[in-house]
């Protein structure tokens, strides 16, 4: 699963059950009701779409957003948490390169006057935009360079401009992170970014999600399909400042989100997430069954999934079923389970060629279960990380 080929299915991983009868559509294109678009406005030093705005003309758009718990929340975090209709979001300017993240109240002012110019450049109310930001922690913002980006970028939004908004939300991903799907007359789209930083409480990532469905009640829907999908998902066990995920409908197409499409779409989403993981090579599930109740069991399939030992028996395909035992062990450190042997583990699908693979752990404590995607540990990580200034 590591890298989408061209043309390709989006739903291409085996732990992705989609409704049935979807069809897909050029990515580029958003659902009735929407438009979008990305340019270049000098965050970014390499010249790449670093600013993207995306909009839901609708007169009564239907939405919801999440967003990270971490206490230490940037600046469009702290924006969007107290100064936001978010139930009727109309809009959402979002810029790369700079995270606006530990800027103190220079930084919060910058992310209210990039909301403000947002909203009067597209004629809306400044609290149904949402404003997101990624990149680099602890760095004064170019405003004026945002600004005037934001401006330009006004004039030319389309509704086929998803790709150019996907791409300007990307800060080390390898690639793009979109989809447009049909199904029962309905149309969504999505359009994802995150590769490092990742753990969930949630995940660290910006999701943005548009459908044409009617979603009778927007947050309970984003709610269950984020708990299924990028609460499930680590890469290195860090939580974000900047975590946002945006669920907007316009519903113009007067029919209901099909049943369970939203799930498959963010769990896809998810998953593209830990497959690009910084340096990734390999997705891992691992399930543990048997806990004492599910938040035992998440406690330690949260553990294994971060243990560096793990990670690295997962790239180097090594079903060492001891290291799985020990992070277990730590977990729930204190306590007495008894030894954890083979016949309690099974990592043997470690040992194959298929880049995802299963790990299961058998507790004998209760009828608690979980499970988390990870990624592997790679020499790669270690570069990118190692040279990533704040």
């Amino acid at each position: 699963m590591i890298g989408p080929e061209k043309d390709g299915p989006f739903f291409r991983s085996r732990w992705v059950d989609p409704p049935a009868g979807v069809e897909q559509l050029d990515p580029a294109v958003l659902p009735e009701g929407f438009r979008a678009g990305g340019v270049h406005c000098g965050l970014k030093g390499d010249g790449g779409t670093d600013l993207g705005l995306i909009v839901c003309d609708a007169g009564e758009p239907t939405s919801s957003i999440l967003l990270t718990r971490n206490a230490a929340a940037a600046a469009p975090i702290r924006v969007c948490r107290d100064r936001l209709d978010q139930g009727s979001i109309c809009a959402a300017v979002v810029n790369s390169g700079n995270a606006n993240a530990s800027t103190g109240e220079q930084g919060m002012a910058d992310a209210l006057a990039m909301r403000q110019a947002a909203a009067e450049a597209i004629g809306a109310e400044a609290e149904q935009v949402a404003v997101a930001e990624t990149g680099v922690i602890g760095v004064p913002m170019d405003m004026e360079s945002v600004l005037g980006g934001i401006d330009g970028l006004a004039e030319r939004l389309s509704p086929e401009g998803a790709v150019e908004f996907s791409e300007a939300i990307m800060t080390t991903d390898q690639w793009p992170k979109q989809c447009t799907l049909r199904s029962e007359g309905v149309t969504i789209s999505a359009q994802a970014k995150g590769a490092g930083m990742i753990e969930p409480g949630f995940a660290t990532m910006l999701c943005f999600i548009q459908t044409d469905g009617l979603v009778e009640d927007a947050h309970a829907a984003l709610r269950q399909a984020v708990d299924a999908s990028f609460e499930r998902i680590t890469v290195d066990g860090q939580m974000s400042t900047n975590d946002t995920v945006l669920l907007q409908s316009s519903g113009a197409s007067g029919l209901p989100l099909p049943k369970g499409l939203l799930d498959a779409v963010l769990l896809q989403l998810a998953l593209e997430v830990v497959a690009d993981g910084e340096g990734a090579t390999r997705v891992g599930r691992i399930e543990v069954t048997g806990a004492a109740d599910g938040h035992e069991a998440e406690l330690v399939a949260r553990r294994i999934a971060n243990s560096p030992l793990v990670k690295t028996a997962l790239l180097g395909r090594d079903p060492n079923w001891g290291r799985i035992a020990q992070a277990a062990g730590a977990a729930l450190a204190g306590q007495d389970i008894g030894e954890l042997g083979p016949e309690a583990i099974e990592a043997e699908e470690l040992a194959g060629e298929a880049i995802e693979a299963e790990l299961s752990l058998k507790l004998e404590r209760g009828e608690g279960r979980a499970h988390v995607y990870f990624s592997d540990l790679t020499h790669e990580y270690i570069v990118i990380n190692a040279e990533y200034t704040t």
